[in-house]
């Protein structure tokens, strides 16, 4: 039998297969409540829209250089002085395929196989499972009620300590949790990371979807290329481009070239439309802070349904677009119970597994990013369940 590769040999992403099975209830004529992945229910700001169309009319769309268009590289720095007061080049911005795409360059390009990286549990599965294709191994630290759903610096530095561990990759605000890191505790990890030497990811991709407070970019605490950061951004989110695969990273201005040529082989360039398209959506501010105002709405809806059906303790939905509920009094097998949810109630959400496979079994995650109809009706179907 011809071999296959361990590095392939990894976990599904569960709540895509929640997707597709929704997808496939769908089809048969079923109502299903989508709150399984992290997908605006909107299309892409109108800006953002007609100018995809002016390209598709007018110009060329083939490959751009490696790094992106220079055009959406400076827009893109100019978003950091506007929005944060950080001043970056632009030629230390380098568009992405995604913000997947972005991982898969940082960790080629600073890390060797066997290196430990230490990243959260619950977090983000493509984060694991990334890691793990790559032949790198990721180490994983509780977060919690019992810690705020944050790592402290105590936290860290015991992973550290255990482990010889050559990077460190956090998102704020958190999926699956919304939780933001308040600035003293991100500064502290940051400034640790630069101390010890250890490359620090910073996963930025849910900025500006925040409800209490701003969060802070990881870029606010380094000296200009003084400390081994890496912001990783992405217009999924916030600007509501999911299906447009455009993203972007902020690397110290030597990692550049060697980013450039791994991109060069790896994807060439990011898609060209999505780059062109991209560069209005700075402009729709009006229109993507209206979607944020139906992201609170949703999210109001969501956690006093939540509430209201006996699911009352959840972690600080402080940001993103999900609540991260724990279900440990109607089962211990939150896989099996979002069969249930989706089979006999039509709510596709996604099992607490997906992103802890140690203590996911007791929880779950629901996305409120769809549309306001979607949440009411799903807060409907919750509390009319009995489980």
């Amino acid at each position: 039998m011809i071999s296959l590769s361990k590095r392939g040999k990894i976990e599904s992403f569960l709540a895509m297969d929640v997707m597709r099975e929704a997808g496939d209830l769908e089809d048969s004529g079923a109502s299903i409540c989508h709150m399984e992945v992290g997908q605006p229910g909107t299309p892409a700001p109108f800006l953002v829209r007609e100018r995809a169309k002016e390209a598709l009319d007018d110009e060329l769309i083939g490959y751009t250089e490696a790094l992106g268009q220079r055009s959406l590289r400076e827009r893109i720095a100019q978003h950091y002085k506007e929005n944060y007061d950080v001043s970056i080049e632009a030629d230390q911005v380098i568009v992405t395929t995604g913000s997947s795409a972005g991982f898969i360059l940082s960790f080629l390009a600073t890390l060797d196989a066997g290196d430990h990286v230490a990243i959260t549990r619950p977090g983000y599965p493509c984060y694991r499972e990334i890691l793990k294709a790559l032949d790198l191994i990721p180490v994983e630290m509780p977060v919690g009620f019992h810690n705020d759903w944050m790592p402290s610096l105590d936290d860290m530095t015991q992973a550290i300590e255990e482990h010889d561990i050559k990077a460190i990759l956090l998102a704020s605000p958190t999926n699956p949790t919304g939780v933001v890191f308040e600035q003293d505790r991100l500064k502290s990890l940051v400034d640790m990371a630069g101390r010890r030497g250890i490359w620090f990811f910073s996963d930025e991709i849910y900025h500006g979807l925040t409800y209490e407070s701003k969060a802070d970019t990881a870029l606010s605490f380094v000296e200009q290329g003084d400390q081994p950061v890496i912001i990783l951004n992405s217009f999924s989110k916030y600007y509501s481009m999911t299906g447009w695969r455009i993203g972007w990273m902020v690397v110290p201005k030597d990692l550049v070239r060697r980013m450039e040529k791994l991109n060069q082989h790896l994807f060439i360039s990011a898609p060209g439309l999505s780059q062109i398209a991209a560069t209005a959506a700075f402009d729709a501010s009006d229109e993507l802070e209206g979607l944020k105002k139906q992201y609170t709405r949703n999210r109001e809806i969501l956690t006093n349904g939540l509430i209201a059906a006996g699911f009352g303790r959840f972690a600080p939905p402080d940001g993103a677009f999900y609540v991260y509920v724990d279900v440990g009094d109607f089962t211990s097998d939150s896989l099996e119970f979002s069969k249930l949810l989706l089979r006999e109630h039509g709510i596709a959400a996604s099992s607490g597994l997906d992103f802890d496979r140690v203590d996911g079994g007791g929880m779950m995650r629901f996305s409120y990013a769809g549309t306001e109809a979607d949440v009411i009706e799903a807060v409907k179907r919750l509390q009319a369940a009995s489980f």
